[in-house]
């Protein structure tokens, strides 16, 4: 399993730019634009990602960062 840190590097390397992880609604809107991946609405972000029907391997970072928070 990859530290905090490492995980949050990849994303960004991903993204091509920083982001904060822990602001929902910012990463909603970049996965929209960047990688036209439209995040079901559910109660909360990590619902979301998992419901999301993407192999894209952004969506496994974030899942895998937002459970180690």
């Amino acid at each position: 399993m990859a530290n905090k840190d490492f995980l949050h590097q990849r994303i960004c390397v991903f993204l091509g730019e920083s982001i904060d992880l822990e602001n929902e609604q910012e990463i909603a809107e970049l996965l929209r634009n960047k990688f036209d991946i439209r995040l079901p609405q559910r109660r909360t972000l990590n619902e979301s990602l998992a419901s999301t029907i993407s192999d894209h391997e952004i969506i496994s970072l974030l899942q895998e960062y937002r459970a180690l928070s």
